[in-house]
């Protein structure tokens, strides 16, 4: 059975979530060690896939892209060439900052960024002639109301 991430690894893993730029110093303070194990323990939770990267997180709106807006797109095959030539097409599309495949009534969901809304129905209306799309539902997004680090339930996941 492998080990168990601790309340020491959470901690680190919740200050790095808030502050990638955090100093190893500063992070072994607020962990609660000191820093040549708090960066044995960093490098491990790296090592081990626990942490996939680092980014900054930035402001779309002030960079220009006043549409934050949701794709809820529905296709009409779901064989797995058509699945994968779909995900090939959206991962070319610069407006497209995410994108999840679901379960349920809706195949796939598409975080998009736009400088306004005539870019975003323009880029509606191209996604909606790609093969195999029967339909798109779309959201525009008013605001974030929560973006929170991801943080132990009960015990945590196993290590």
């Amino acid at each position: 059975m492998s080990p168990r991430l601790d309340a020491t690894d959470w901690t680190i893993l919740r200050e790095i979530q808030a502050d990638g730029r955090i100093t190893n110093v500063e992070l072994a303070r607020r962990a609660g060690i000191s820093a040549p194990p708090c960066l044995r323990r960093l490098r491990a939770l790296e090592d081990d896939g626990f942490i996939k990267g680092y980014r900054a997180v930035l402001d779309e709106r002030k960079l220009g892209y006043a549409a934050v807006c949701f794709a809820m797109v529905n296709l009409s095959s779901q064989a797995e060439r058509d699945l994968e030539a779909f995900e090939a097409r959206v991962r070319a599309m610069p407006a497209v900052r995410e994108c999840w495949t679901l379960s349920g009534d809706i195949d796939f969901m598409l975080k998009c960024v736009t400088p306004d809304l005539a870019a975003f129905q323009a880029f509606v209306a191209d996604l909606t002639q790609l093969p195999h799309v029967r339909n798109v539902r779309t959201a525009l997004a008013l605001e974030r109301i929560k973006d929170e680090p991801i943080a132990p339930i009960g015990d945590g996941p196993a290590r």
